[in-house]
């Protein structure tokens, strides 16, 4: 299905009836059931299209029940620390389509795309463009449309007060996502925030333009016919504190990013072998995994990951 009605939706060629998601969705079906509330699509797949090439990124929402997981202690981890990742593939014809996908309660969902987190883990991820590609009723889809508006909402509050008080709409976005890109543990070279806020760029103006009457004169518009431009109203009090708020952030994030990929150990087919394929796709360096961490990862792990950093494969 396409996304819902009010929301901005993303560019490029219509992925509603693909044979790949079609295949994924109905695996996805077959393990969770009546539990499965919506399938959310997104990242790089979604923005070239081609999903039999890549490895396609999906958000389960479900209602997490012994069937979403059936070992009770990932079970209490993805509630601590959300979402759990899964690999799955299936399918296609004479070939098959791989798939990451993130499981997720509704209502935390809810929560993480909204004021009520502080890391931007959710609604930075969600203040960009996805595709909602199934949702079990009506109700579900209004509750994604609000929690996408309120993830660009919440980017957007947060960002504005560490960003300058005005300039062009796509270097707002950019240093939007730049900010939220830097709580985390990243592989992507330099310019990523600027790669996808231009991508994005028709989609984030109708999401501004849709949420200038939510923020109540914190952020004005302007067209004019050199393009978007936006001016920001914001408190002294706020900008002073932002650096530390998105300091603050940063240094979190960073250690959830670390925890995620433990956990994602346990719960991602090949976990070791997809992290080293994404390091070296998105930092140009070869990384290989020792075989001591492959042994016993848990006990080594830190330690590659360490000389990974002081190589500059991730920041």
């Amino acid at each position: 299905m396409t996304a819902p009605q009010g929301y901005p939706a993303p560019e490029g060629p219509t992925l509603a009836r693909s044979p790949a998601l079609a295949a994924l969705f109905t695996a996805l079906e077959q393990r969770f059931g009546v539990g499965l509330q919506a399938v959310v699509l997104y990242g790089s797949c979604l923005r070239s299209a081609d999903l039999l090439e890549g490895l396609v990124d999906l958000y389960a929402l479900v209602e997490v029940t012994p069937r979403s997981e059936p070992r009770l202690w990932l079970r209490f981890a993805g509630r601590l620390l959300p979402p759990n990742v899964y690999y799955l593939e299936a399918p296609v014809g004479s070939g098959r389509v791989r798939c990451k996908y993130a499981v997720l309660g509704l209502d935390v969902f809810e929560r993480g795309t909204g004021p009520g987190w502080f890391q931007s883990y959710l609604w930075g991820r969600f203040a960009q463009p996805v595709k909602v590609i199934w949702t079990r009723n009506p109700a579900i889809e209004a509750r994604l449309e609000a929690a996408f508006l309120g993830a660009a909402e919440t980017l957007l509050r947060r960002a504005l007060p560490a960003l300058p008080p005005e300039g062009r709409l796509d270097a707002l976005w950019e240093g939007a996502l730049a900010l939220s890109y830097a709580t985390e543990l990243r592989a992507e070279r330099a310019g990523r925030a600027a790669e996808l806020a231009g991508h994005g760029r028709d989609f984030h103006a109708a999401m501004t333009r849709a949420l200038v009457p939510r923020l109540g004169g914190l952020l004005h518009l302007e067209e004019t016919e050199a393009g978007l431009f936006y001016r920001a109203t914001v408190p002294a009090s706020a900008r002073r504190l932002a650096p530390f708020l998105w300091g603050l952030r940063r240094v979190q994030g960073k250690a959830l990013s670390v925890a995620r990929l433990i956990k994602g150990l346990f719960t991602f087919e090949g976990g070791l072998d997809y992290i080293a394929w994404k390091l070296s796709r998105h930092s140009g360096q070869q990384v290989d995994i020792p075989d001591k961490v492959r042994r016993r990862p848990l006990l080594h792990l830190w330690g590659f990951f360490w000389a990974l950093y002081r190589r500059g494969v991730f920041h």
